[in-house]
């Protein structure tokens, strides 16, 4: 026989070397470019998430006009810049990410995910990272274009922009995987996710300034989820916001995020509903 036979003193096969984990941030790149390669391929939503945000602003230009918000020291431009950006949170970021993370779960792609080694948090994270770099890129568009097509001037405290965006980037994905958690296919998504965006649209600032509003309606508006992160963004326009309110924003956007991240860690789905 070929080889050696048991009973000689042979060494004894050596272990493989261990395999060190990839670092995090490549998980979330590699999970984010596979997301992003997906997104590209969905044409439905694709066509929300693009081209939604840039048409609507334009419908509520008649509003505005009649409305007449220069009355409380607006114009129509920075009143149609916030919803611009409201309508990126909303249709780029939130309804966006509910019929990913829906579609993902009934395919089985994130029960396969977490066989691996990204954690949960790092698939929902690299899941959601496309959709917030697209909302991110056409925000800081729509602002470029609205100070120079629609006359919104230039902003008077322009660090409470990013801020705005930011907070909002990060709670609209949070509030998605909260919405897919009670959705059951990606056909209701539409249905799920409509309660949220109506109530931010009418509430928070987006169709209509908080400026024209009933004080009692503007002040339960105000406790919307998505009220602070637009408020902050018009407040970067015009500059009226102090110290105060600045902060009271922040922390209730942190409040609304902390609680959106302890219920998807709670009731989050990973097997498909059936």
């Amino acid at each position: 026989m070929n080889g050696v036979s048991p009973g000689t003193g042979a060494a004894p096969a050596r272990a493989p070397y261990p395999v060190a984990p990839a670092p995090a941030s490549r998980r979330l790149r590699a999970l984010a470019r596979a997301e992003l390669t997906l997104l590209g391929r969905n044409r439905g939503v694709l066509f929300t998430a693009l081209v939604v945000p840039l048409s609507l602003p334009f419908s509520v230009r008649p509003a505005l006009d009649q409305l007449d918000v220069q009355k409380h020291g607006l114009n129509a431009g920075t009143a149609m810049l916030t919803a611009a950006v409201g309508f990126s949170l909303l249709f780029t970021v939130y309804t966006a990410l509910v019929n990913v993370y829906v579609a993902r779960r009934e395919e089985l792609v994130l029960k396969r995910l977490r066989t691996g080694e990204p954690t949960d948090a790092e698939i929902l994270t690299g899941t959601a990272l496309p959709a917030m770099a697209v909302g991110l890129t056409q925000a800081l568009l729509l602002c470029a274009g609205a100070a120079v097509l629609l006359h919104a001037g230039t902003p008077r405290a322009p660090y409470l922009i990013p801020l705005g965006l930011a907070a909002g980037l990060v709670l609209s994905a949070a509030l998605a995987a909260l919405t897919a958690s009670v959705t059951r296919s990606v056909e209701s998504a539409q249905v799920t996710s409509l309660p949220l965006v109506f109530v931010t649209m009418i509430g928070s600032g987006v169709m209509f300034p908080t400026e024209i509003m009933p004080d009692r309606l503007a002040s339960v508006g105000g406790l919307l989820p998505l009220s602070p992160a637009i408020g902050l963004v018009r407040a970067g326009w015009t500059g009226r916001w102090d110290a105060y309110e600045v902060l009271g924003a922040l922390a209730a956007t942190l409040a609304w995020t902390a609680v959106a991240v302890f219920a998807v860690r709670r009731w989050f789905r990973w097997e498909p509903r059936r």
